[in-house]
């Protein structure tokens, strides 16, 4: 039997600098045709995960591996789309294709004009000309006429408007429902990655904090009320993720591993924001989710 070859894989990745760590013992595997996110907040590692499996990082520790390759010797097979949608502002949109053809071997003229045209991008227009939407929709059709296996996102509706932010969306879920690309979406905007992803990846503290199908987190987390926090464990419950409690009521965020039939509790479904947030919420990012069975933070597929 062979080995599952994921799109995008880590092993105790980690990159610091100086005496600082970006990323630090970030495992994870993306499965190949999934739309995943990227979930964290500033500062939480996100973009140097980006930049280290496109290749312009390298690890200080651990390994990422594309397909099962180096990122740089994957690099072909890579779609990137950076924050700041980086392109020649002098450059005419025609140019600019004129260059993606000649830099990439596996090129799609084609693709590129017809989906500008689509979209009303004047291929004579100066780049600088371009609106934001515009200029995020370019960059875009630059990485998907490369023909790429893996496309990297890093925040690329975060300075749009909300009619760009979503043009930009429908793209991103056409390009799912087709399945042939596997996408992985940097964002902190919950409600956009919800509408057009299907797993996630939450980094927070320089750590990856959870991962797994995005139906499945969904419905393993729950959220229990009851009058008192009576003491031991709760049936079912396999991590608390979050505790809130008042004079009155306690309340708890779980991701559970079977049925909940405590009655002193409470159960009520979370949405995928509250989940997010609880996880982000955490006061030392790395081990503040305390564990009911000592299992692992990843949810199973």
């Amino acid at each position: 039997m062979t080995d599952t070859i994921h799109a995008l894989e880590a092993d105790d990745l980690g990159r610091r600098y100086g005496r600082t760590w970006a990323l630090r013992d970030c495992s994870f595997q993306l499965p190949a045709g999934r739309v995943a996110a990227l979930v964290g907040p500033n500062g939480a590692g996100k973009t140097t995960l980006l930049h280290l499996a496109v290749g312009l990082l390298s690890p200080t520790t651990g390994s990422v591996r594309v397909f099962g390759a180096p990122p740089q010797s994957a690099r072909p097979r890579v779609g990137f789309v950076a924050q700041d949608h980086p392109l020649y502002r002098t450059f005419s949109v025609a140019e600019t294709l004129t260059l993606g053809r000649k830099l990439n071997l596996h090129w799609d003229d084609a693709l590129a004009k017809t989906r500008l045209q689509r979209l009303g991008v004047p291929l004579n227009r100066p780049v600088g000309k371009l609106s934001g939407g515009q200029q995020a929709q370019l960059a875009l059709t630059l990485a998907l006429a490369k023909q790429p296996d893996l496309l990297l996102l890093d925040e690329p509706v975060a300075s749009l408007d909300p009619l760009a932010r979503r043009d930009f969306l429908r793209a991103l879920s056409e390009i799912g429902e087709e399945g042939r690309v596997t996408v992985l979406l940097s964002s902190h905007i919950i409600a956009d990655l919800e509408r057009v992803c299907d797993y996630l990846i939450i980094l927070s503290a320089a750590r990856v904090q959870l991962v797994g199908d995005i139906s499945e987190i969904v419905r393993t987390h729950k959220r229990l009320t009851a009058s008192r926090r009576a003491p031991g464990a709760i049936a079912g419950v396999a991590a608390i993720v979050e505790e809130y409690s008042t004079p009155r009521q306690t309340q708890l965020l779980v991701r559970a591993d079977s049925p909940l039939t405590d009655p002193n509790w409470e159960v009520a479904d979370v949405s995928l924001e509250e989940i997010v947030l609880a996880y982000l919420g955490q006061s030392d990012g790395a081990t503040a989710v305390r564990e009911a069975d000592a299992a692992e933070l990843e949810v199973s597929q």
